[in-house]
């Protein structure tokens, strides 16, 4: 009997503009540890929030094509910006294929909101995008939104650089309308910002609440794909088993170096 070649297995792949949809792949390998997974990072194309969204849509496009060759048979769009920007489209033009999408997890932070301001951190690419507006026009209706497009972001996170004097100026400078305005939650709308949790916590007032919408995506796969959650398993996981990357032509690291 000739061994199983695990290229051959189904795979699900995961789609971001560089290294922030990890903080998603974790997520799903934590309730799914047996998963195949494919990641594909666009770092040349990095960050994608100021895009317009064809190009977004193109770029996106591109990579799915490319997880689809890989053999992938269901895709996790692991960028609020690229869920934005194409997931109606991708939908729409591809039926037979699965794909599970990020948004800013507004609503269970206006459902929980105690003071009724809520601070949001995201790219402008998701702001524009049909799935925000839609969200916050029927869960925060009469809460205040503090929103704070905050691109500046994603590029520290990318080159590692996740506690800094200078990313801490740039945090400082998005936070503080929030704690101004009493927010008691702050929405992490972004990929990328969940590796700067633990200063954006320290930065913000310790009652905020941080909202990371990866576990509830991550469930949403498991019934996507109609497979039984594992217990999370808090112990490191280790790099995805296949990665595609397009780098810029200067780029000198690769991909999780930094």
């Amino acid at each position: 009997m000739q061994p199983k070649d695990p290229s051959a297995e189904p795979a699900v792949g995961f789609l971001d503009s560089g290294i922030g949809g990890l903080s998603v792949w974790w997520e799903v390998l934590r309730i799914l540890p047996g998963l195949r997974t494919v990641y594909f990072a666009d770092r040349a194309h990095c960050p994608y929030g100021p895009r317009p969204q064809k190009e977004v849509l193109a770029l996106v496009e591109d990579g799915v094509r490319r997880l689809l060759d890989a053999g992938c048979s269901a895709i996790v769009l692991a960028c609020n910006t690229a869920t934005a920007a194409a997931v109606d489209t991708l939908r729409a033009a591809l039926p037979n294929i699965p794909f599970v999408g990020m948004e800013p997890a507004v609503k269970p932070a206006a459902l929980r909101s105690k003071t009724g301001a809520i601070g949001i951190l995201a790219t402008s690419g998701t702001f524009r995008g049909r799935h925000f507006l839609g969200t916050s026009a029927r869960y925060a209706k009469g809460l205040r939104l503090v929103a704070r497009a905050a691109d500046d972001l994603v590029p520290f996170v990318e080159r590692g650089e996740l506690d800094s004097p200078a990313l801490r100026n740039v945090l400082a400078a998005h936070l503080a309308p929030m704690r101004e305005a009493g927010a008691d939650h702050i929405v992490l709308g972004c990929t990328h910002f969940p590796f700067l949790a633990p200063v954006i916590a320290e930065l913000a007032d310790p009652s905020i609440a941080l909202v990371n919408p990866a576990p509830a995506v991550a469930r949403q796969l498991a019934r996507v794909l109609n497979l039984a959650p594992a217990v999370p398993d808090p112990a490191p996981l280790p790099p995805p088993q296949e990665l595609l990357s397009r780098f810029s032509p200067d780029a000198r690291h690769r991909l999780l170096e930094s």
